[in-house]
């Protein structure tokens, strides 16, 4: 009778197995991408360009009410960066903080397509279930990436412009 309990457990544990597995593996190969490969495109757009998408993850997908229940784990491995940590404003560390929120991004699009490995072993609700839970834990941090790299992307673009604009101005 043990056994069969034990055996029932099977697709749920292998599942998890997968899931820690992968996100280990994963998260370790992304934190040795060198920062250079992950340094943000110039040219990431204006003001006006920018404020708008920005308003469309606030009016449509609500990020704000949602985001603080995302947690960060930017510092899981070592080596890695937690995101709150970097509150330096300097541009510099704005510009950190932009390639890590790229590197963020790459380990959740990585990980998303682990589901399909359950179709090795798992019936297929096994398989449906693995992937809805691939989507509901990876599409919310894909998108908060994507709309914490706006707003940073915003914060630049604003600062170059007012330093371009204090840099023309006549001496007085």
């Amino acid at each position: 009778m043990a056994v069969v309990g034990a055996a029932s457990l099977l697709p749920l544990l292998s599942s998890a197995g997968l899931w820690l597995g992968g996100s280990l593996l994963v998260g370790a190969l992304a934190n040795q991408l060198p920062l250079a490969w992950l340094s943000p495109a110039f040219g990431a757009g204006s003001p006006a360009t920018l404020a708008p998408r920005l308003a469309a993850y606030q009016r449509y997908l609500r990020i704000r009410r949602w985001k603080r229940w995302i947690p960060d784990a930017g510092n899981a491995l070592p080596g890695g960066i937690t995101k709150a940590s970097l509150a330096r404003r300097d541009h510099q560390a704005l510009l950190r903080l932009v390639a890590e929120t790229r590197r963020a991004e790459l380990v959740h699009w990585a990980l998303w397509p682990l589901w399909l490995l359950t179709v090795l072993w798992l019936p297929a609700p096994g398989v449906v279930l693995n992937l809805l839970f691939a989507t509901v834990f990876n599409l919310p941090c894909l998108l908060l990436q994507r709309y914490n790299r706006l707003r940073l992307q915003q914060l630049l673009v604003c600062r170059a412009t007012a330093l371009s604009a204090l840099a023309s101005r006549p001496p007085s």
